[in-house]
């Protein structure tokens, strides 16, 4: 009971209390007492202490990620916005936030492809999430232009394969190659920077509430899965989802 009451009171000073609930400085003062004197006994309380308020931590994030995912599944799922390949019909859809010169992304590139391949009821939805700089925005921005063309797919599908620099001139050469009309795409560019820009801000605050830090990231069902992980991984999220929407008679 005592080492209860302990790990209590250095959970309490751990943990930042409200500003409406601050403790008057006294208090402060004699609870830090408290706090000395009980690492003096059982300077291992502390690693504990540490270890259970890590775990709350982890814990509050996990829930509140879980609050995103389901308050804000439309704008996850099912934003007009967002380039959607694979089924536009399939029954499970699986988002990814990605970066251009991301080298992970390339790497689960081929993953993806071979996931879509294999299973031909994949709704796909695309988030452009530049976080590598300059270079990474200006592709992204290349790219969702490119959809007033129809070649937003093959487009985005040849950056992700490039392997060198991301300067203009390069993203330019790579439209080229994929049969954009290069003057009408800086044109798209222009006249619909202010849409694209909000399209961007849009998925960086989104990642941002899900607790995205790097890419890829994946979204499946209630799932977030970040990293260039394996086929399996991501066919199995793919199958829970299914296996959920079967128990539950649920959609998407």
């Amino acid at each position: 009971m005592r080492r209860t009451a302990a790990l209590l009171t250095l959970l309490t000073v751990l943990a930042p209390a409200p500003a409406a609930l601050a403790e008057p400085a006294a208090e402060k003062a004699e609870m830090e007492a408290v706090v000395r004197d009980l690492l003096r006994r059982e300077p291992e309380l502390v690693v504990e202490a540490l270890t259970l308020f890590q775990a709350k931590q982890k814990a509050e994030a996990e829930l509140a990620k879980q609050r995103v995912l389901t308050e804000r599944a439309d704008e996850i799922f099912r934003n007009p916005d967002d380039p959607i390949t694979g089924n536009p019909d399939g029954d499970v859809t699986v988002v990814e936030f990605f970066d251009y010169q991301c080298p992970y992304c390339k790497r689960v590139e081929p993953i993806v492809q071979e996931l879509l391949e294999g299973d031909g009821n994949i709704r796909y939805v695309s988030k452009e999430f530049p976080i590598l700089g300059p270079e990474s925005v200006f592709a992204a921005r290349a790219a969702l232009a490119s959809r007033e063309q129809d070649l937003y797919q093959p487009f985005s599908d040849r950056l992700m394969e490039h392997g060198g620099d991301f300067t203009e001139e390069a993203v330019m050469s790579i439209a080229r190659e994929v049969g954009l009309d290069v003057d009408q795409l800086r044109g798209d560019m222009a006249a619909q920077s202010g849409e694209i820009d909000r399209i961007i801000s849009r998925n960086r605050a989104l990642a941002q509430d899900l607790g995205i830090t790097g890419t890829p990231a994946f979204v499946i069902g209630e799932r977030l899965i970040p990293g260039a992980v394996d086929l399996a991984t991501l066919e199995k999220a793919v199958a829970d989802v299914r296996e959920n929407k079967t128990k539950k008679g649920a959609t998407n």
